[in-house]
């Protein structure tokens, strides 16, 4: 072997040696990376643990208001026909019992007037 088969094999052990440097050096981090990918990983287990029973909750409660306002919806249906019926109710009353009603009273009231105006021409004959 020659001296430059010598520096030429030196050369080429340094360089494996450079490469392996690099190779540990690139390792450190990615074993970081790896840690943080499983820290990561667990947190997200973690929440979703913690979440799928407040979604489910969440669900039910909201099944159970739907429920009460179907039953409320009913009820303010019943209530509007009432008070619609109601509203009939009242025209045909007033078409009905309203117009002699007025009638009479306006009757009594001409009557009223008319015994009134005699009461008075009677007590005033009587005074003269």
């Amino acid at each position: 072997m020659t001296v430059v088969d010598w520096i030429g094999a030196i050369a080429g052990l340094l360089a494996a040696l450079a490469f392996v440097g690099l190779v540990a050096a690139l390792a450190v981090p990615l074993v970081k990376l790896g840690r943080t990918f499983d820290a990561a990983t667990e947190s997200v287990r973690e929440i979703t643990a913690h979440t799928l029973p407040v979604i489910d909750e969440t669900a039910a409660t909201v099944a159970g208001a739907n429920a009460q306002l179907a039953k409320v919806d009913t009820t303010t249906t019943a209530a509007a026909e009432v008070a619609q019926n109601v509203s009939a109710l009242t025209a045909l009353v007033a078409s009905t019992v309203g117009r002699p009603l007025i009638r009479v009273a306006a009757f009594s009231y001409g009557v009223r007037k008319a015994l009134a105006g005699f009461r008075d021409n009677v007590t005033a004959k009587v005074r003269r």
